[in-house]
């Protein structure tokens, strides 16, 4: 049997000729995609600016997935994650994080990660696989409906389980469908892709007409700790995603981020800090330092805030705009590094780079 077509996978455009394919007037297609993508609605028998017998054809030649609520906690400081189930019965998490100072949405593009990142819970689990562009707008409108933010201005980060750039296509696609006029409408000014360096994939980007803001995972100040930190380094060094930034298309009165996960005697010393500001030097960027989250299964240790405080002064003395980001969540484990759908709670924190360097990492 031939699968059917998933609407909530589809553009604007290629809505229309679906339904024309169909043999439906064209414009049901945008009628379509509003009630899905305006109004949270992916139920046909719901959508009545369509007549009851297109309705009921549609529901036999169509399909609109919408990744299901399975569980959902909420933190004390109001940050609030959601376990959601796709399809094919696999899971991932997406957060809603209030007050900063926007509402953000942090979404995941894979289900997993491949990165392998040292110090992050999601690239433990490995990857099972790619999102659809479906189920990646998906999670935005899902979050929209739960926390009844339809008709509230967001902002959205890729910044959930996975690497955007490593699933590139389902990704772009995702965010024009967000950005359609139609659907939420949602600028790319208000979305922000993390990338840890995907090379090839990130020279596309520069050329997207929907282009989001761009935040760097970058970790580290040397080839040699990076390539233990974030092993992609390997394949792409940081001199050549550092040259890649400097010519990365930035609009005016906007800049590169730059995220830095501070490991507790790894990454965290004051050469680290000159290293990074020398790193910096001519790119149009802002750093953000982000205290690790630490728990069981990460190796490192959370430096004490007196270190936080002297990398950042060490940053702002040499003209360099840093932010210490605030974590939020970590008592449900949604943290920035704590997503994961499968718990391997098989070690505690505090092992040191050198344990991680025994064991070959």
């Amino acid at each position: 049997m031939t699968a059917k077509i998933d609407l909530a996978g589809l553009e604007l455009h290629e809505l229309e000729q679906e339904l024309v394919r169909l043999g439906h007037p064209k414009f049901h297609g945008r009628q379509i995609f509003q009630w899905i993508h305006k109004r949270g609605i992916t139920d046909l028998a719901l959508m009545t600016d369509l007549g009851r017998e297109v309705r009921q054809q549609l529901s036999s030649e169509v399909e609109i997935h919408t990744p299901q609520v399975e569980g959902k906690e909420r933190s004390i400081d109001g940050t609030t994650k959601l376990l959601l189930r796709l399809s094919d019965g696999k899971q991932i998490e997406s957060v809603f994080i209030p007050d900063t100072p926007s509402q953000t949405f942090c979404i995941s593009t894979q289900v997993g990660c491949a990165m392998k990142c040292a110090f992050c819970l999601t690239g433990r689990m490995g990857i099972d696989r790619n999102l659809t562009a479906s189920e990646i707008a998906g999670q935005v409108r899902v979050l929209a409906r739960e926390l009844q933010m339809l008709d509230v201005r967001f902002n959205i980060v890729l910044m959930g389980m996975g690497e955007p750039l490593h699933n590139y296509e389902a990704t772009m696609k995702a965010l024009r469908i967000l950005n359609d006029e139609h659907g939420l409408a949602i600028s790319a000014r208000r979305i922000t892709l993390s990338t840890v360096g995907v090379l090839p994939a990130l020279e596309r980007l520069a050329t997207e007409p929907v282009m989001p803001n761009l935040a760097i995972s970058l970790h580290s100040t040397t080839e040699d700790q990076r390539d233990m930190l974030v092993p992609l380094n390997r394949k792409y060094g940081l001199k050549d995603l550092l040259d890649a930034c400097r010519r990365f298309p930035v609009k005016r009165r906007e800049r590169i981020t730059f995220e830095y996960v501070m490991l507790n005697e790894v990454n965290d010393t004051p050469e680290d800090a000159r290293r990074l500001v020398r790193l910096l030097h001519g790119i149009r960027g802002k750093v953000n330092l982000l205290p690790l989250n630490e728990a069981a299964g990460i190796p490192f240790d959370r430096p004490s805030d007196a270190r936080v405080n002297q990398f950042a002064r060490i940053l702002a003395d040499h003209g360099v705009t840093v932010s210490v980001r605030k974590s939020r969540g970590r008592d449900i484990r949604a943290a920035c590094g704590q997503l994961i759908t499968e718990s391997k709670k098989t070690q505690a924190p505090g092992r040191r780079l050198a344990s991680l360097m025994e064991q070959g990492a």
